[in-house]
C-alpha cells in the first residue's frame, strides 16, 4: 500500500505506481533516485493529463531517459499480494491483459475532500454529491456564519490556492471586496526537472475555439542550462492571435517552480508576449527562456535558436 511504501526502511527493488499524475510521478522519481526500479501505470493516454500535452510529452521523454517505465492507456483491474510480491493486472490500449510484478505498490489515483465525520448537516452546512463543502462566490457555506477554503471546496487541491482563499475570507470579513482569479493559480510538478503551468493549455484554447499563437524555447539552447547541465525542458507561451495577450505559460526545466511566478505576474497585469520579450532578463539565468519564448511568440524572433 502507499502507506507501507512511504515507511520503508529499505528501498524496494521494484515499485509499481498506479497513477501517473503529479504525486505519483513525484514519489515515483524519489524512489528511482534511491535505486528502485519504478513502473508507472496510468489509465489516461498520457501522464499528468491535466497539464498541457507538450508538458506531458516532455516529462514522458525525460522519465524514460531516467529508466522509469511508463505505461499509459492501461486500465488496472486488480492488485494482489502473493507472499512478498505484488501483482498488478491491467488491460493495455489493445485490450490485452498485462501483468506487472513488484515489491510494493503506491496507489496514487487522485484525492478527495476529507469531510467524513464532519457532521456538517448538524451545523447547517451543505455538502455536494462528491462530498465537497458547497460554497458561493464569497466562499460562504449554506450556514451564513461559516466559510470554507482549501481542499474541502471545489478547485485545485493546492496549498497556495488555500492560502489565497484564507486571505480572501479574512478580507471579506473585514468589509473589503477581494477577488481571486483561479485561472492564474499556478500548478507545479516537483520532479526534477520541474514542470509548471499557469493559464490555459493548448487543448483548452482549441476546445474554447480561441485563436492563439505559440512561442517555444528549448532549455538546452540556454547558457545557464548548459553551464549547470540541466538541458531538458522548454518554456512555451500561448498568446492571443489578435491582441497578443498571454493566455497560458507552460514549462519543464530546472527551477520551473520558481520561474512560473514571472508568468503569473505578467498575466495578472494582462501583459502581451511582446511586453515580456522587451523586458531585460539577467544573463545567465533560467528565466531568459521566458523572454526567448515570448520573442518566439512575437513573429518567431527568438535570439538563440
Amino acid at each position: 500500500t502507499s502507506t507501507e511504501a512511504l515507511k520503508l526502511k529499505e528501498v524496494p527493488k521494484h515499485l509499481i505506481v498506479i497513477g501517473g499524475g503529479v504525486i505519483g510521478l513525484e514519489l515515483g522519481q524519489v524512489y528511482k533516485r534511491l535505486g528502485a526500479e519504478v513502473t508507472v501505470v496510468e489509465y489516461m493516454d498520457r501522464i499528468v493529463p491535466t497539464m498541457d500535452k507538450g508538458v506531458s510529452k516532455e516529462l514522458n521523454k525525460i522519465f524514460k531517459k531516467q529508466k522509469m517505465t511508463i505505461n499509459t492507456s492501461h486500465k488496472v483491474k486488480s492488485v494482489e499480494r502473493v507472499g512478498d510480491e505484488i501483482i498488478v493486472k491491467a488491460d493495455n490500449k489493445k485490450g490485452e491483459e498485462v501483468e506487472i510484478k513488484g515489491d510494493y505498490c503506491l496507489v496514487s489515483v487522485g484525492r478527495r475532500a476529507y469531510t467524513d465525520g464532519l457532521n456538517a448537516e448538524a451545523a447547517g452546512v451543505k455538502l455536494t454529491d462528491r462530498g465537497l463543502v458547497d460554497v458561493n462566490e464569497h466562499l460562504q457555506t449554506s450556514a451564513s456564519n461559516i466559510y470554507a477554503i482549501g481542499d474541502v471546496i471545489k478547485g485545485a487541491m493546492l496549498a497556495h490556492k488555500a492560502e489565497e482563499e484564507g486571505v480572501f475570507v479574512a478580507e471579506t470579513l473585514a468589509g473589503q471586496k477581494p477577488h481571486i482569479d483561479y485561472n492564474l493559480i499556478p500548478g507545479v510538478v516537483y520532479t526534477w526537472p520541474e514542470a509548471a503551468s499557469v493559464g490555459k493549455t493548448e487543448e483548452q484554447l482549441k476546445e474554447e475555439k480561441i485563436e492563439y499563437k505559440t512561442g517555444q524555447f528549448p532549455m538546452r539552447a540556454l547558457g545557464r542550462s548548459r553551464a549547470s547541465m540541466d538541458l531538458d525542458g522548454f518554456v512555451k507561451i500561448l498568446a492571443d492571435k489578435t491582441t497578443d495577450e498571454i493566455l497560458g505559460v507552460h514549462m519543464v526545466g530546472a527551477r520551473a517552480a520558481d520561474m512560473i511566478a514571472e508568468a503569473v505576474v505578467a498575466m495578472e497585469y494582462r501583459a502581451s508576449a511582446e511586453d515580456v520579450s522587451r523586458m531585460s532578463h539577467a544573463h545567465p539565468t533560467f528565466t531568459e527562456a521566458i523572454k526567448e519564448a515570448a520573442l518566439a511568440a512575437t513573429e518567431d524572433r527568438a535570439l538563440h535558436v
